[in-house]
């Protein structure tokens, strides 16, 4: 009977979604209200179940997607990004220019979300692809498709937040384990690809930009220094550092983690800690002549566009709540425990079906963990690095097959002015390389570690 609603629970919610245009965040939320009726929970108890779910995940997420927006959209209006593609492509050259960009939209990505970056980007690319010549391809996906790694893998994004939080994954650790993966992921899967693709399939640069003013010509007055944008990057890595460092020289027993030092750099290592620091220092570096009235705005508005995607995640760990306390999960664990499937394989195909199914990312990641949180509870030989590869496995299903149903899809689609059979052979596949890349890379690590 508890299989038979999770199915039926399921199966309305990509109903709401699909069919009727529901918001994934009201579709969460009804589907959520009447599987705990379904499932039997007491009545009294819905209501706080469901609001546990909500606001223990939004505790951590609200907290990385704010800092992180910020950030981001600091280094985007101060002109940062150009600044950082600029330095590269000097540094690489003329043969490695799509490299360079790849390279610049990979620490580009820390910070900010996957369609803000590209906006950001494009413009630039554009420019470099009419500079040099050749299919544009060659220039976008490597730039493009290290947004969509660095979106799916890494915190302070908001699908990996959400699936680690579900799951008890370390954030810090998860930083460092996604980066590990995602470089590769990108190099392989989107590089690689790219080189392949631009070579068989000639994109034109887009009409819109060589009829229009350009991004990359407007007026920034006094950008930052490449160190400047540089420090801003890797700062909160190094302060992540901090706490997985210390964390493994204390259980090694070479420090004692008892000490008030050990502590309190574990603090400053913690990511919300890591992230608030990076925003002030690079408040610091990049406000120039602004004054602190303009500043407050560039925070402020980078919130704006933040909330649904924040809302829909804390709904997602609604649903997972209630998967908890109704005892559905508990099944599914036992389900899946039977046909001797590792969970890292099980996250990836559930993962994809909800991806394909419903076209977004953040919504069948959290999704997944929710239903999978309970297998994941229930092995007790799971290790905090396997916990790590369980959720670039969810992350790489939840990337895979990009298509109609995908606003990624329409936004590549629009932007290069290519039609949807032309977007089918091109993104969809290039997705397609980054999720299996990215399963590969959890599946060797989970066996090597």
């Amino acid at each position: 009977m508890l299989l038979f609603i999770m199915f039926a629970a399921i199966l309305l919610l990509l109903v709401l979604i699909i069919k009727f245009k529901v918001h994934a965040f009201v579709a969460l939320i009804i589907v959520s209200l009447l599987t705990a009726l379904a499932a039997g929970i007491s009545v009294d108890k819905i209501l706080p179940t469901l609001l546990n779910g909500f606001g223990g995940t939004l505790a951590s997420v609200a907290l990385l997607v704010g800092l992180g927006a910020m950030i981001g959209r600091l280094l985007e209006i101060t002109g940062g990004a150009k600044v950082l593609a600029d330095t590269l492509i000097n540094k690489f050259g003329k043969e490695k220019a799509p490299f360079a960009l790849g390279v610049a939209s990979l620490l580009f990505g820390f910070p900010i979300f996957f369609d803000a970056g590209l906006v950001v980007m494009l413009p630039i690319i554009f420019s470099v692809a009419k500079q040099f010549g050749g299919s544009v391809l060659r220039y976008v996906f490597p730039s493009a498709g290290a947004f969509a790694v660095m979106h799916a893998f890494l915190p302070p994004h908001p699908g990996p937040v959400a699936s680690g939080d579900l799951l008890g994954v370390n954030m810090g650790l998860l930083v460092l384990v996604g980066l590990v993966c995602a470089i590769p992921t990108w190099y392989i899967g989107t590089y690689m690809f790219s080189q392949f693709i631009s070579k068989r399939i000639h994109v034109d640069i887009p009409k819109a930009f060589l009829n229009g003013l350009s991004a990359n010509e407007m007026a920034v007055q006094n950008p930052p220094s490449f160190g400047k944008v540089l420090t801003v990057l890797l700062l909160p890595i190094i302060l992540i550092l901090f706490d997985t460092g210390l964390n493994t020289l204390s259980v090694a027993k070479v420090v004692d983690g008892n000490e008030l030092w050990v502590q309190s750099l574990r603090l400053i290592g913690k990511t919300p800690v890591a992230l608030l620091i990076t925003l002030i220092v690079a408040i610091i570096l990049l406000r120039d002549n602004r004054s602190l009235d303009q500043i407050e705005k560039i925070c402020n508005n980078a919130l704006g566009p933040i909330c649904s995607i924040v809302l829909v995640t804390g709904a997602g760990g609604m649903f997972g709540g209630v998967l908890r306390a109704s005892g559905i999960g508990d099944v599914l664990s036992e389900m899946m425990a039977d046909t001797g499937m590792p969970i890292v394989v099980a996250a990836f195909i559930i993962a994809t079906v909800f991806r394909v199914a419903q076209g977004s990312a953040t919504v069948a990641l959290t999704t997944t963990a929710a239903l999978i949180a309970p297998m994941v509870a229930a092995a007790t030989d799971l290790s905090q690095f396997d916990l790590c590869f369980i959720v670039i496995s969810i992350a790489s299903g939840a990337t895979v097959l990009s298509h109609v149903n995908d606003s990624g899809f329409w936004l590549i689609s629009r932007f290069l002015e290519m039609d949807e059979k032309t977007t089918l052979k091109t993104w969809t596949m290039l997705e397609t390389s980054i999720g299996l890349t990215g399963f590969a890379c959890a599946l060797i690590g989970s066996w090597l570690l």
